[in-house]
């Protein structure tokens, strides 16, 4: 399901990730995530998707660029990162 249009301004990320076979947790980091970034002030919300092979892309929507900033500085989303992806 993509995300209602937002009222202006906002901003976009783009995020895209071929997955390593198997889960490794990262769907439950994924979700634990998604929980963190919904406390972030500005955080309007995100769409993902993934194909068969693994290639997925991801949108968060974000009202601010401090916003965005303080996400980019997270450390779970920094530790997230680091998860066995390609």
């Amino acid at each position: 399901m993509i995300s209602k249009v937002f009222e202006l301004p906002y901003y976009a990320v783009i995020f895209t990730s071929k997955r390593s076979p198997g889960d490794f947790g990262y769907l439950e980091m994924a979700q634990n995530l998604l929980i963190e970034a919904e406390k972030i002030e500005g955080f309007l919300g995100a769409d993902s998707v993934r194909d068969a092979e693994g290639i997925g892309i991801t949108v968060s929507y974000w009202r601010t660029l401090e916003a965005i900033d303080k996400w980019k500085n997270h450390t779970l989303h920094i530790e997230g990162k680091k998860m066995d992806i390609k």
